[in-house]
């Protein structure tokens, strides 16, 4: 009888010796120090943004500082002199972030079900490279690309469509008023919806090729269409899958800088319409720390700490959102 084990004398390399006496103990300090660095970097990092953001808190007033639409930035380098209010920011972070989830995660939930149900083997591969290969493109070549032929050729027709169609209907045509521009709230959301499209796509396909086949067999010899499988089997069964790869594309389209400081126009101020052009909290950052006064900088790393907070905040509940769903839905792929 063939037996397809294989013994200690053929792999002398697992034998034991005695420098495992001291490399085990090595190899576990190693890991650990590892692993306890990521909570050492975190720490820090808190620790010295909000050190140097708080004299801006006590100065502005925590609330007033997230509240307040009203920056004007100050020049002193020994006392703070500028009105710092960081609400315009946080809305225009918040909107062109919320616009890019509602188009890329029907969109990523159909690319997923495309790829693992519907497309054919010889295209498959293919079309999964092509998608995540949209993660590798620098952030200002889509930037580049959204404002010099995306938004012109594209975006501003869709953009005067719904102007036209959604602007005078009462209460929603506050969210519709013109006039378009090449840069603005929608044009950023776009943009960004492309980003962090491959982030989404990759996850829920892989939570969705967890489905056990066995169960989908069952749908289909109880008559079930391929979208009646898609959505009852496939689709519930990785609710909280998706729901967690959803929290990860938003986590990155919060913390976006260079494409949406080029495309969100850069104002410093705001509006409910998504055709308006304001500016984010990173794009801001970004835009003025290298002109800003002392006083400024300090201001600029207060709007960097609530952009922390934001984020934490966000994966917080989607770990919690993604747990709960998992726990009562038992799902293995979790």
């Amino acid at each position: 009888m063939q037996t397809t084990s294989t013994s200690p004398d053929r792999r002398p390399d697992l034998r034991a010796t005695g420098s495992g006496r001291w490399a085990d103990p090595v190899f576990r300090s190693i890991t650990w120090t590892a692993g306890i660095s990521v909570l050492v970097i975190l720490g820090l990092m808190i620790g010295s943004t909000t050190r140097d953001a708080w004299p801006v808190f006590q100065y502005q007033g925590f609330l007033d500082f997230f509240t307040s639409a009203e920056w004007n930035s100050g020049f002193s380098r020994s006392e703070y002199t500028g009105e710092y209010g960081a609400f315009a920011f946080i809305y225009g972070t918040l909107i062109s972030s919320a616009i890019a989830i509602a188009i890329a995660l029907p969109l990523a939930i159909a690319i997923s079900l495309y790829i693992n149900r519907l497309a054919p083997k010889r295209i498959r591969r293919t079309l999964t490279y092509t998608v995540e290969l949209l993660a590798a493109i620098p952030s200002v070549v889509y930037g580049l690309w959204g404002l010099l032929f995306f938004s012109p050729a594209v975006l501003q027709p869709i953009s005067r469509f719904l102007i036209s169609t959604f602007g005078n209907v009462p209460f929603v045509g506050a969210f519709f008023e013109g006039p378009t521009r090449n840069v603005n709230y929608f044009i950023a959301g776009n943009v960004l919806a492309i980003m962090i499209l491959p982030i989404i796509t990759a996850i829920a396909r892989e939570v969705m090729a967890q489905t056990p086949e066995d169960q989908i067999q069952a749908a289909y010899g109880m008559g079930a269409t391929d979208w009646e499988v898609m959505r009852r089997v496939i689709l519930k069964r990785s609710f909280a899958g998706i729901v967690g790869a959803t929290m990860l594309g938003l986590g990155r389209a919060l913390g976006e800088t260079i494409a949406v400081a080029m495309l969100i126009g850069g104002q410093q101020r705001w509006g409910a319409s998504l055709f308006f052009a304001g500016q984010s909290m990173a794009g801001h950052i970004a835009s003025t720390f290298q002109d800003a006064a002392p006083e400024t900088v300090d201001a600029l790393i207060a709007v960097g700490v609530g952009l922390f907070v934001i984020t934490v905040i966000v994966n917080v509940l989607a770990r919690l959102l993604v747990w709960r769903i998992g726990r009562v839905a038992g799902d293995a792929a979790l």
